[in-house]
């Protein structure tokens, strides 16, 4: 395929399509209640604002989480002023709610009162409105703190307009990196991050998708290279933005696969990197095979939404009967040979993720040692070892790989791997 079908496609399959009309009626909904409570109007969805990615138009299919602002009456200052007011105002919106959806989890988290739907949720944060910016409520820090989405979603749409809408497509290709990745980055991070990108570098202000390869390929080697900071400068409202996780040794590896990509050009083996680094949005380009093998893998993103937000690490002890145990990650890093006929085990050792959730694994074999044996597994499975763990055993040859997902409330929100390089064959 070329590089212009493989973006297009990626970028066509990256919209958020049919779910806005669900989110645009939910939105409405949740603004009518509101506005019969505080102001005694029936029908109105007034007064009401659309922020964080969705209100700037770089989210993308997956998205679950839905940032909304409304709009109290200026009248009310009053009433929710000092230390007890955050928390009465968010209560008499959590109230409210949930007087309109009786059987939904709704409950109040510091800002925002969140909304949880099937398949998404509404983040509601009340508001009074200041000429530029808006007060909002924190129950933490007991007082109303200061915030500039406008501000934020006019500069994106400058940015845009100035780069021929590359600006936007960057954002929702990294979004589609990060879920794929497991990289804990916030939206607004993403996007401070691609604004940044374009105003040190004007080469794609108005590329096509023909030079799309290219563009990522520089855009993750200027990620890989930002130094370790605590926090950006939004863009737009210049707010801070918390760096919640290092981006930058993925960033590297993402470089590092698009080179392979760029090489591989017109061949299969482009499309199979450019879906590493941005995920089963990627078209593959169909091959053929010296065996004939089922393909029985299975992809998560076919079974809940995901919305990376959490941090996940997983590393695996490979063990033999008369060896000391030891790390693969290690084995990896000093370039030991993984050989057939070790027992490994996989194990969750950093997962920033409030319980309850779910923990699912993969196992993917991989090469023609795979398709030969027609062994190339692939399923979403459940832990077989206490404390979520997996157990596994080498086999045979091939470039493999273990994959963990975080789920909680019905989103995948943390995701690692760990490359599995079985270098000679066994029985």
């Amino acid at each position: 395929m070329k590089t212009s079908e493989i973006f297009d496609a990626l970028l066509d399959n990256l919209k958020v399509g049919d779910a806005s009309t669900t989110i645009a009626a939910r939105r409405d909904e949740i603004t009518k209640a509101l506005n019969k409570n505080f102001r005694a109007k029936d029908g109105s969805t007034d007064h009401k604002l659309m922020v964080g990615s969705y209100g700037r138009y770089t989210a993308i299919r997956s998205i679950s989480d839905l940032d909304m602002i409304y709009i109290l009456p200026a009248g009310l200052r009053a009433t929710y002023d000092g230390e007890t007011g955050p928390m009465r105002v968010l209560e008499r919106v959590r109230d409210t709610l949930q007087a309109r959806y009786r059987t939904t989890d709704i409950r109040v988290d510091q800002c925002v009162v969140r909304v949880q739907f099937t398949n998404f949720k509404f983040e509601v944060q009340p508001t009074f409105e200041n000429d530029d910016s808006f007060d909002y409520p924190d129950t933490v820090a007991k007082r109303w703190k200061v915030t500039k989405p406008r501000d934020e979603i006019s500069e994106t749409r400058a940015c845009n307009q100035r780069t021929s809408n590359n600006m936007r497509r960057l954002a929702r290709m990294t979004r589609a990196w990060k879920n794929t990745n497991g990289v804990n980055m916030g939206g607004l991070l993403i996007d401070t991050l691609v604004h940044r990108f374009f105003a040190n570098n004007d080469d794609y202000d108005t590329a096509d998708t023909d030079s799309y390869d290219v563009m990522a390929r520089d855009f993750f080697e200027f990620l890989a290279t930002e130094p370790d900071k605590e926090y950006y400068l939004a863009l737009g409202s210049h707010q801070r933005v918390k760096v919640k996780a290092q981006f930058q040794p993925k960033a590297k590896k993402a470089y590092n696969r698009c080179l392979e990509a760029i090489e591989n050009e017109g061949k299969a083996a482009a499309n199979k990197k450019w879906r590493e680094v941005f995920g089963t949005s990627v078209p593959l380009k169909a091959t053929e095979s010296a065996f004939n093998f089922k393909d029985t893998e299975q992809f998560i993103e076919n079974w809940f939404p995901v919305d990376i937000g959490e941090t996940l690490t997983i590393n695996c002890q490979v063990a033999q009967s008369g060896w000391r145990p030891a790390s693969l990650r290690d084995m990896l890093r000093t370039g030991s040979l993984l050989l057939p006929n070790k027992d490994l085990d996989f194990t969750i050792t950093e997962c920033s993720v409030p319980r309850p959730y779910q923990v699912k694994w993969k196992v993917l074999n991989r090469g023609a040692e795979a398709e030969r044996r027609n062994k190339i597994r692939g399923q979403i499975i459940g832990s077989n070892r206490p404390n979520e763990s997996l157990h596994e055993h080498t086999q045979f040859r091939g470039d493999h790989l273990v994959e963990c997902y975080i789920v909680k409330d019905g989103i995948l929100v943390a995701r690692d791997l760990v490359e599995v390089p079985i270098s000679a064959n066994g029985a």
